[in-house]
This record gives structure tokens, C-alpha cells and sequence, in this order.
């Protein structure tokens, strides 16, 4: 899974509170919330908290099979290592141009769920943009390790790369659990999605279990199950663009959704006092400028990821119009440090 995956900027608060004061010692106390956290999935920090009431033992056996799973889909994920085990991403994006890669049906699932998202947001929510993105990916990544060579892509290449991305590229075989990407200089990049969707899938596990009372924090992309046990809501912080981490610009509250941010601030290079980040419009080939940074609110973690960034490559007027259509409420915070948001946030503002 790609290391820049996009950060997000929201902490839930009373989390943040309980990760610092070491509450997820004290599970000797069914009454105590508990908390576990993980390091190895999606190249990120993972945390399994728990309100419910739950025993200790009942907490770890669940915490087990929410890491189970998103390690399952960490490794169909990962674009940079194959496992001898399964063949994932980067099994594909190897073979693109070759003979179709035989998958799991969990990854051809995901697949045809990336398409779909593609079709709602008219191509601003695009897996296959990975040979554009691999462009800016190596730019950071030069300029990380030295500022002095930090240069901005050049416009040719990067319209060169655009010519090998687009879904009518991949082929997609439900029947036979197969896909392939045509072009041999295609790639996916799920950057924008996979971290969200493996949320989404943790989160409809626990439901289905009646763990009601959890939140999922995966890399600050966040899914609440239900609400507190006393039937209350969660605050949730949204992080002022200009400020520290702990800056909010808005607090609300929330319950049995998801709640993720796409922001300018986390990964950037600067050039000629410009700076450069990392969520890439397709229509563009360069960053987006519209926003510092915009909140999606929906009841799919998948979703909410997702639209983050679609959104953010849209014009407001556009933007809001297809955050209406999808059912979505969304927070915009512009340059100048404006705010617009969706009516349903009003009912949400504490």
C-alpha cells in the first residue's frame, strides 16, 4: 500500500483523550473502555477503541478479527509487494498488459465497487490514474529526501501518463474471478479508497456482530458503530487548515458513520515558495486548489474516502451539487479560511 496514502485530519476527542491517559491498560474493569492499536496495515496507526462494556477477553477476540481483516486486505491492497499467498495489486499492475491475473473474489468485489464510484463521480474518483500519481509520488519523494531537488512535474509527461488511464483499461471478470489492465503502462493506485473500504468492511463486521459502542480509527479515517452506550454522540475535532493538529476549526457530533477529511497540509514539497500537495485532479494532472481541505460525513467509511477527494477536485458549486446527489453531508474550508457546509451539518456543530 502506497506510504502516502492520504493523511486525514480529523481526531475524535475523547479517543485522543483516551489513547493518552493509557485507558487501554485498564481492562481488568468490563465498565472501562478499552483500546488496542496496530502499526502494520496500510502503512498507518490503527485503533480499535471500545465503549461497549464488553469483557476483556470478549474485546480482544474482536479486536483479533478487525485486525485479521484489514491485514487480508492490506496485503490484496499493497501496490509495492506480492505475498506468495494471494495475488493482489501490485500481481496486477505487473501483468498489465499481460494475460488476466486470477484474484480473489474479495478484490474483483472491490474492483467493481472502485468502477461503480468512477460512474457516480463522472471520472473524479479513478483507481487507474496510478501512472499520474506515480509521477507526483516520485517528485515528493525526491524532494523529501533532499528540498534543493524538489522540482514540479512537467506537463507533457504528465499528459503522457494520462493517456494510459481510464477503466475501459481494466478488465474486470466476475464470473471467472479475474482482472487485467490492457495497457502495459497502466497502473491502479487505490490510494484514494482502499483505506476507507477496508474501514467500511471492519466496521460491517462488528455491526453484524452487535458491537455497538466501537470506533474505528484507521490511519484518522473514522467509523463509529451506533453511539456511546449512554445513547449520546461522539465529538469529533475538524482540524483548522492553518493550525496544529490539535486546532479545530469546527467541532460536531456524530453517530454510526464515518466521518473523513482530505486536507493540503500533511504531504507537500514546495517550489519557488509554491507548495505542491498531493491530492491530484484528474482533470488537471496537478493539485487541486480549491479547497485546504473538505470533510465527508456518510454512513460508508468506503464512501466517505472516497468523495473526500473526488470532491475536493471540484469546483464548490459542482462539488455540492454531487455531494446533494450522492446523499452526503460535506465541510469546505477554502484558502482564505471560509467555511460552507451541507444543512445537515448545522444539527451536528456542538
Amino acid at each position: 500500500m502506497r506510504a502516502e496514502n492520504k493523511m486525514r485530519c480529523i481526531s475524535i476527542i475523547l479517543l485522543l483523550a483516551m489513547v493518552l491517559s493509557g485507558c487501554a491498560s485498564k481492562e481488568s474493569d468490563s465498565s472501562e473502555p478499552k483500546g488496542k492499536s496496530y502499526f502494520t496495515y496500510f502503512d498507518t496507526v490503527t485503533y480499535v477503541f471500545s465503549y461497549a462494556g464488553d469483557s476483556t477477553e470478549r474485546f480482544d477476540e474482536r479486536s483479533a478479527e478487525v485486525s485479521a481483516l484489514l491485514g487480508n486486505y492490506h496485503r490484496l491492497f499493497d501496490i509495492y509487494h506480492e505475498y506468495s499467498e494471494v495475488n493482489n495489486l501490485c500481481t496486477v499492475n505487473k501483468n498489465a498488459g499481460g494475460e488476466p491475473v486470477k484474484a480473489d473474489p474479495i478484490l474483483i468485489e472491490f474492483l467493481l465497487y472502485a468502477r461503480d464510484l468512477c460512474e457516480m463521480t463522472d471520472g473524479m474518483m479513478d483507481i487507474t490514474l496510478g501512472a499520474v500519481l506515480e509521477i507526483w509520488h516520485e517528485h515528493r519523494e525526491a524532494a523529501s529526501d533532499d528540498p534543493a531537488n524538489a522540482t514540479v512535474p512537467d506537463k507533457a509527461e504528465l499528459e503522457e501518463a494520462a493517456k494510459h488511464t481510464g477503466f475501459d483499461l481494466l478488465e474486470i471478470d466476475k464470473e471467472n474471478s479475474t482482472v487485467r489492465l490492457t495497457d502495459p503502462q497502466a497502473s491502479i493506485d487505490v490510494g484514494a479508497l482502499g483505506k476507507g473500504y477496508a474501514t467500511e468492511m471492519a466496521a460491517l463486521m462488528l455491526e453484524a456482530d452487535e458491537a455497538y459502542g466501537y470506533v474505528l480509527n484507521v490511519g484518522g479515517n473514522i467509523r463509529t458503530i451506533g453511539t456511546k452506550p449512554d445513547g449520546t454522540n461522539w465529538s469529533t475535532g475538524i482540524r483548522n487548515p492553518d493550525g496544529e493538529a490539535t486546532d479545530y476549526a469546527l467541532k460536531i457530533e456524530i453517530a454510526d458513520m464515518a466521518c473523513v477529511t482530505s486536507g493540503v497540509y500533511e504531504r507537500f514539497f514546495t517550489v519557488d515558495g509554491v507548495r505542491y500537495h498531493h491530492i491530484i485532479d484528474p482533470n488537471t494532472l496537478f493539485p487541486a486548489m480549491y479547497y485546504d481541505s473538505v470533510t465527508v460525513l456518510a454512513k460508508s467509511s468506503a464512501l466517505a474516502d472516497s468523495l473526500s477527494t473526488a470532491l475536493f477536485c471540484l469546483p464548490y458549486d459542482e462539488s455540492r451539487a454531487l455531494a446533494e446527489k450522492l446523499g452526503v453531508d460535506v465541510i469546505w474550508i477554502f484558502p482564505d479560511g471560509t467555511m460552507e457546509y451541507t444543512d445537515a451539518v448545522a444539527s451536528m456543530i456542538v
